[in-house]
């Protein structure tokens, strides 16, 4: 009768440690995504300078040409 409740105790203690794993790894995601969403919002930002930028440049470079 030992073994068995031994066993039910070791199951527990798997699904338990699976599940503060779980939800280490939801927060890390969490954080992650934050990260990305705001990585993409400086990249957007910045292309639309450099495209502003490079519309001046080509609009300065046509004076230029005779």
């Amino acid at each position: 009768m030992l073994w068995p409740m031994f066993a039910i105790a070791l199951g527990f203690a798997g699904v338990a440690v699976l599940a503060v794993l779980a939800v280490r790894v939801y927060a890390e995601v969490r954080r992650l995504s934050a990260e990305v969403a705001l990585a993409s919002r400086r990249i957007t930002a910045a292309s639309a300078d450099l495209e502003r930028e490079a519309l001046g440049l080509a609009r300065a470079g046509a004076d230029v040409r005779p």
